[in-house]
């Protein structure tokens, strides 16, 4: 492992770019709470790997447990970004997932980055997004278009605009579902982006969760710009949901999180309810199809985009 530090002033941060370049945009937690100016420390992560899209999600996965807030996947391998006065170079040495894996290596170099209005500069670079030919997912600051179904999102950095590939699939398989007076829980909310989808597609109640403070408030906010005011958002985890029933569940969460919450999902789902799952890959599809089959779900269909999966179960 070899980490040299440069201390500078680099723009990379705030030139996001559009799903469909060759930079993507993946946002593992809010970070930028407020319109806040802050320094930051650039990690560089220069990968050698066969399997390079693995090797990113494993060491976004690493970096998020040691304080690392977003992520953009570059040609060199991977862009981290931490809060200057939180990063801590020893912390790099934990990360060792890839020695026993023979998957590859990685050398890391560091920026500073000088601070800048984060929100504003991520603001001027959010892409609007048209899904399924049916919804556009656009910011307040673009024109509205005349589709079946417009959600406005204020791109403030919690998770779920629609340009990740498991969003865009879990909306995909939520336009061919019947919405029409169920139940529902979105559970890891986010920016609360299905759960105005499924206000929007007629759903009757939608309860919708976030652990965090940033994507709470994220989803109350957008739930009110798009008048969807049958959502109700909560702040908390999965024990919120205990003792409710909901037709249909959605979880756009990750693997490990999914596979310890599907026995809560199964208490709280009513006989022949859907539960649509994704923020996993297409490797995954195994493991939580069983792990839903224990719980008497049976596996319905699943949709794939660049590896990346939803999948749907029924609840017998």
């Amino acid at each position: 492992m070899k980490l040299e530090v440069r201390v500078g002033v680099s723009d990379s941060f705030c030139n996001f770019e559009p799903i469909t370049s060759n930079h993507k945009v993946t946002i593992h937690h809010s970070p930028f709470t407020g319109n806040i100016s802050m320094d930051y420390i650039q990690l560089n992560c220069k990968i050698q790997s066969e399997n390079v899209t693995l090797f990113q999600e494993l060491l976004m996965n690493d970096l998020g447990n040691i304080g690392f807030e977003s992520f953009v996947q570059t040609g060199e391998g991977l862009s981290a970004y931490i809060i200057a006065k939180n990063f801590n170079e020893s912390l790099l040495n934990q990360i060792t997932f890839y020695h026993d894996l023979t998957l590859g290596s990685v050398e890391f170099t560091s920026d500073f980055i000088k601070d800048q209005n984060w929100n504003q500069e991520w603001e001027k670079n959010f892409q609007p997004v048209y899904i399924a030919a049916k919804c556009y997912i656009r910011a307040p600051f673009h024109k509205p278009k005349n589709v079946a179904y417009e959600i406005v999102i204020e791109p403030k950095m919690s998770f779920g605009t629609g340009h990740h590939e498991s969003t865009s699939l879990m909306i995909e398989q939520m336009l061919t579902m019947h919405f029409d007076g169920k139940r529902v829980l979105d559970m890891g909310c986010g920016t609360g982006v299905l759960a105005i989808m499924a206000s929007k597609l007629k759903a009757a109640s939608i309860l919708a969760i976030d652990i965090d403070e940033w994507a709470y408030k994220n989803t109350v906010e957008n739930c009110q710009f798009n008048k969807a005011l049958n959502v109700s958002a909560l702040k908390g985890d999965v024990g919120l949901i205990l003792g409710k029933k909901f037709d249909i569940i959605m979880a756009n969460i990750n693997r490990n999180i999914l596979l310890k919450q599907i026995s809560h999902y199964a208490s709280t789902q009513a006989k022949d309810g859907l539960l649509l799952m994704s923020g996993i890959y297409l490797d995954d599809l195994p493991m939580i199809q069983n792990s839903a089959e224990k719980y008497d779900y049976e596996y319905l269909s699943v949709l794939k985009k660049n590896n990346w999966i939803a999948v749907l179960f029924s609840k017998k």
